[in-house]
């Protein structure tokens, strides 16, 4: 495992889920983690992920959709897939990376009034947040037993419950003993 952990987000488009992934593992992961993201066919930032993000104090506003042909001579410790599109497309990256997927309904899809495409947006980002915190969890883990990292005095976490973070934390773990 590098240090920092180097993980790349991948969807279809690159305008929501993956951003919101990214986002989320630069804004909580710190400086223990490079977060990237792209998409097999990118289309441009999706505004309601902007919005979404913005109500969390996050900004994605300047963050662009890239193709993942740009990473393809990268090495990553972790490649995570966020829909089945990506998942059924997804590239070999060299260094032998570990192969995550988390199947995220696409937010971009959901029909309706302005707060209910929203409110599809909001929800995306707090399951991802659940699963980008266990993300972490488990990697500063493996960090503080390699001697790379010490231990938080405190760890501010956005919206979620510990049950919540053990769940998705068991679920990583097992995801990672898969591949």
């Amino acid at each position: 495992m590098n240090y920092p952990v180097r993980v790349l987000f991948l969807c279809t488009h690159n305008s929501a889920r993956s951003q919101i992934a990214e986002a989320l593992l630069r804004h909580l992961g710190g400086k223990d983690f490079e977060a990237y993201s792209a998409g097999n066919n990118p289309t441009g930032l999706n505004p309601y992920a902007v919005a979404a993000m913005t109500e969390r104090g996050i900004d994605i506003s300047q963050q662009t959709s890239k193709s993942v042909d740009q990473f393809l001579d990268q090495e990553f410790d972790f490649v995570v897939t966020v829909c089945d599109r990506a998942k059924q497309v997804c590239p070999v990256f060299p260094g032998d990376p570990k192969q995550i997927h988390w199947n995220f309904d696409d937010p971009s899809e959901v029909q309706g009034e302005e707060e209910t495409k929203l409110r599809a947006f909001r929800q995306t980002a707090t399951f991802m947040t659940n699963r980008v915190q266990a993300l972490i969890l488990t990697q500063r883990k493996i960090l503080r037993e390699m001697g790379l990292v010490k231990p938080p005095a405190a760890v501010a976490w956005v919206a979620n419950t510990e049950e919540k973070v053990k769940s998705d934390e068991a679920q990583i773990a097992f995801e990672i003993g898969q591949k």
